[in-house]
């Protein structure tokens, strides 16, 4: 008699982590894509760059761990990491700056934690909000939407100068972003006032527009790839349209509208590209909506009153804090059990009690 041995009728696929974390960096391309478009070739340096370095950091993080490098390495997370921070960075940064944030997603988020899996934090959010605390002035000097072949247009050995730190932008490279210069348009002028005096560098708005929609085409891709579910960026966006409509509705001539909160920064890419860590974010589906809500909820509490204009980064990592007790409390309940197990209840003895 032989014996057929068969897999479980629940599972249909093995799905590798490298494959996940491939079908992430694909979903990338339209954000990178139409970034580099608009800003330069400073920002596919930046990646390019991040990436590699994300690699090399953690092949020789592994070498001193004596942990076997091939296995690992091809799981994709480090050039995930290195990829969604660089496309974060303002175009024009030095290359050591880079590296300075990739050793903290890289060694200090991820491998001083345990590694993979292990990691409580965004790593790519600790190497951002690190460079922001650190280098204010580099972090906040974004580019102008100059195009890539146009006459003002920087050429590309320009921009690896940049990226060498052989030369500095100039202030005709660089300009505020939409929501850095609202949040510090003066509490006396009015958001109709303050638009009708050019702020901006031309093209700037359609230009993060554009950058917000190319990062929901990624996201789309990764729902339908079934990589992430809805739950996260729906929750995510919705309290942050809801925050965002009820502030503007208060007062529209010092809060912005939804539109603008959703499209002129990082929130559909924070969305779906760094709230959706699994490892970091809530696992459960009710513990996914309360996450995502309350990384929405933060952004637009941190964007009008805090010191740094976007707050995503921010938002992400203060959430990530919560994840154990959001995870505790939404447990779902297990086949059979009247209701969620949330660990064990232990019962203080009497005096003339003894242990059983």
């Amino acid at each position: 008699m032989s014996l057929l041995h068969a897999s479980s009728p629940h599972t249909h696929a093995a799905t590798s982590t490298g494959r996940i974390m491939g079908w992430v960096l694909l979903a990338t391309l339209p954000g990178i894509l139409v970034a580099t478009f608009h800003f330069g070739w400073g920002v596919l340096i930046n990646v390019l760059f991040a990436a590699v370095a994300g690699v090399i950091l953690e092949a020789g993080v592994l070498r001193l761990r004596q942990r076997p490098l091939g296995m690992t390495l091809r799981d994709n997370s480090a050039l995930v990491t290195g990829v969604l921070l660089g496309v974060s960075l303002p175009p024009f940064v030095p290359w050591w700056l880079i590296l300075v944030g990739m050793v903290a997603a890289i060694v200090v988020a991820k491998h001083l934690f345990g590694g993979l899996g292990q990691n409580p934090f965004n790593p790519a959010m600790v190497g951002y909000a690190l460079l922001l605390i650190a280098f204010p002035v580099d972090m906040t000097q974004w580019a102008a939407p100059l195009g890539l072949f146009g006459a003002d247009a920087i050429a590309p050995g320009d921009a690896l100068r940049h990226f060498l730190g052989l030369i500095a932008p100039t202030d005709a490279m660089t300009g505020a972003t939409p929501l850095d210069a609202f949040k510090h348009k003066g509490e006396t002028l009015l958001a109709s006032e303050f638009w009708a005096a050019d702020p901006l560098p031309p093209g700037t708005l359609d230009a993060w527009h554009d950058v917000a929609l190319a990062w929901l085409a990624g996201g789309a891709l990764l729902l339908v790839k079934h990589i992430i579910t809805w739950h996260i960026p729906a929750s995510l966006l919705g309290s942050l349209t809801l925050l965002a409509s009820v502030l503007y509705a208060i007062d529209p001539s010092h809060f912005e509208t939804p539109l603008f909160h959703l499209l002129s920064g990082a929130a559909i890419f924070g969305a779906f590209f760094i709230a959706t860590d699994p490892v970091s974010a809530a696992t459960s589906r009710r513990g996914k909506l309360w996450y995502g809500a309350g990384i929405g909820l933060l952004i637009m509490v941190i964007r009008p009153t805090g010191a740094y204009p976007d707050a995503v980064a921010f938002a992400v990592l203060l959430m990530n804090f919560a994840v154990p007790f959001i995870d505790y409390y939404t447990q779902p309940r297990t086949y059979g059990h009247a209701q969620a197990n949330r660990g064990i209840k232990v019962r203080q003895l009497d005096d003339d009690e003894e242990l059983p």
